[in-house]
């Protein structure tokens, strides 16, 4: 089987659960094995790296440095989500070519014992890994149960396919790496124009009108092309579009029901693995509408309860602080 190291991202054990389980669930048949980097943290998701860089980077540095440690024969890390993924490249990159901060944050290693050499490992997102590593014909040979006839709308959202460090991806403004492996599994894949377009983030918190609207594009357009799902592989996407699209109709005055997935889920159902082990039931919008085109009937409804690791420390994480002028009280943020 080939190694990876598998960096898994706190909402892969939250919100992005049926894409931890449908990941996991694929690798076997696909003859993957993914070694879960011990004692990751959180990589700081967007917000953290607009208070302060150093810190920023410090807290990102820490899991490439534990995954080199713990490499054994492998010097490439599986991030599977979209933020996470783009948070270890760009650290990678950025203490490359700013050699002062990289400086800086192997000083801030260098407390907690660590260090890290960057360019020391590839940072890689999963569906490059199943397009160029595992290959699409070896994909569609262990197809057992293609999705014929059921439209997919391919959504990778803003974050994966720019900036492209490596030059991974076909094309930054229009890569087709999703569809290809859409189409290799027996659905019909849509002509998605908005499939790198913004999803909202976090304006779902900060100004829910503009983030409805985002949305409302995004599923008004699958809509309008006749797809029956949607398949992504943010799990920040993924929530703002299942989650919120109920708000999102409020707002509009519409009715689209868009179920929106994991790739991941849709290869591990042309895989021939069952439904709720791949997160069926776990979304909002349901997926009944795909599974009754492949004859298959839908999980009973999952529901969600938050996943939690004990933590190390009662006291929890010092926040960030903002700088201060001579005689200013400390502001936390």
């Amino acid at each position: 089987m080939d190694k990876y190291l598998f960096y898994p991202g706190c909402s892969m054990e939250s919100n992005a659960k049926a894409y931890s389980e449908s990941l996991l669930a694929v690798c076997e048949p696909l003859g993957l094995k993914l070694e879960e980097i011990n004692d990751w943290n959180c990589c700081g998701a967007t917000e953290y790296l607009g208070v302060s860089l150093t810190p920023a980077y410090a807290l990102i540095a820490r899991n490439l440095a534990l995954a080199y440690n713990q490499s054994n024969g492998t010097q490439t890390i599986v991030a599977p989500c979209s933020a996470c993924y783009l948070n270890l490249a760009k650290c990678d990159y950025y203490m490359q070519e700013r050699p002062e901060l990289g400086v800086n944050v192997n000083d801030a290693l260098a407390a907690g014992g660590l260090h890290y050499d960057a360019g020391s490992l590839s940072i890689r997102h999963f569906l490059d890994v199943l397009v160029n590593d595992v290959g699409l014909e070896t994909l569609k040979s262990k197809v057992v149960r293609p999705l014929k006839g059921v439209r997919v709308a391919p959504y990778l959202g803003c974050m994966v396919p720019r900036p492209d460090y490596d030059h991974r991806w076909s094309n930054p403004e229009y890569p087709n790496e999703l569809d290809r492996v859409l189409k290799v599994i027996g659905a019909e894949v849509i002509d998605f124009p908005l499939k790198t377009h913004c999803c909202g983030g976090h304006m779902t918190q900060i100004g829910p009108q503009t983030a409805y609207e985002l949305i409302y594009r995004l599923i008004s357009a699958a809509d309008q092309y006749h797809a029956d799902v949607m398949a992504t592989l943010c799990p920040m996407c993924q929530m703002n579009i299942d989650a919120y699209q109920g708000e999102t109709n409020r707002h509009k005055g519409s009715d689209i029901q868009m179920p929106i997935v994991f790739f991941t889920q849709l290869v591990g159902l042309a895989l021939g693995l069952d439904p709720k082990d791949l997160g069926f039931g776990r979304e909002f919008i349901s997926t009944k509408r795909v599974l009754d085109r492949i004859g298959l009937e839908m999980p009973e409804p999952v529901e969600v309860a938050p996943v939690t690791k004990p933590r190390k420390k009662q006291e929890g994480l010092p926040m960030p602080r903002m700088p201060r002028e001579a005689g200013d009280e400390e502001v936390n943020p």
